[in-house]
């Protein structure tokens, strides 16, 4: 019988997928709440308000309660991101030894971090593209029972592809903190905090530069200039490991 050999690049991805796979269940749950809560709203609660207008007002159950909670917290979901990768993805192993004794078998730096974010990407663009995707057209569909206004960032963020934006943005910001700290909870605030600025300035101030506001025009620059953001640290990140490991290994 042949063995199956990995190849190395493909070993050091699956012990991150099993590493975090905790943390990967919680996304893959949480994916799956959303999209039961946004087809409820699109199957009962906006035919309910369509049938009834006069029906008695219930806070948990309103149709725009519920897209308006939905949408904020699909918003915020980066932050949640940001302090994962910052804490548990990278900067709990530099802490506590488990990044070096992986670079000890044959897994160089770079290979080892390339491993550990396309394990996380992968899944975070997926499921952010399908809630979003859903998420507009659930709003887009309910225009006629919802107030919100495509500018509210509760709106604006999780309707298009500037939600994607944000959780590259938050994963390579928790990359790089994770990478320059060195320490999972200085990391974890750092990340965050950075990955909240970005979600309130492109959610509550791009829109209003603009001086024609158009929905589109918002969205995709606000998601191109995140996206370079986003490359730019994970461009410092790679350069800052290379540049440590090296001047460790120099030391040894």
């Amino acid at each position: 019988m042949t063995a199956l050999h990995l190849s190395p690049t493909a070993r050091p991805r699956s012990a991150a997928l099993r590493l975090h796979r905790p943390a990967l269940i919680v996304w893959g749950v949480f994916q799956l709440l959303a999209v039961g809560a946004l087809l409820w709203v699109h199957l009962f609660r906006a035919p309910a308000a369509r049938d009834d207008h006069f029906a008695s007002y219930f806070v948990l159950t309103d149709v725009n309660n519920v897209m308006n909670f939905l949408g904020d917290v699909l918003s915020y979901v980066s932050i949640a991101v940001a302090a994962w990768a910052g804490a548990a993805l990278v900067g709990r192993e530099l802490e506590d030894g488990t990044a070096r004794l992986a670079w000890t078998q044959s897994v160089t730096p770079a290979r080892w971090l390339t491993a550990k974010l396309t394990a996380a990407a992968l899944p975070l663009v997926a499921g952010t593209t399908l809630v979003g995707l859903l998420f507009a057209w659930v709003w887009t569909s309910g225009q006629d029972v919802l107030v919100t206004n495509w500018s509210w960032d509760r709106v604006l963020v999780p309707a298009g592809p500037l939600s994607v934006a944000l959780v590259v943005f938050a994963l390579a910001a928790g990359t790089l903190a994770g990478v320059a700290l060195g320490r999972a909870l200085p990391a974890l605030a750092v990340a965050a905090g950075v990955t909240y600025a970005a979600r309130y300035f492109f959610g509550r101030t791009w829109d209003d530069i603009w001086p024609t506001r158009h929905f589109w025009p918002v969205q995709l620059t606000a998601t191109a200039l995140l996206l370079v953001l986003a490359a730019l640290a994970l461009a410092a990140a790679y350069a800052l490991l290379g540049r440590r490991t090296n001047i460790k290994g120099a030391a040894v």
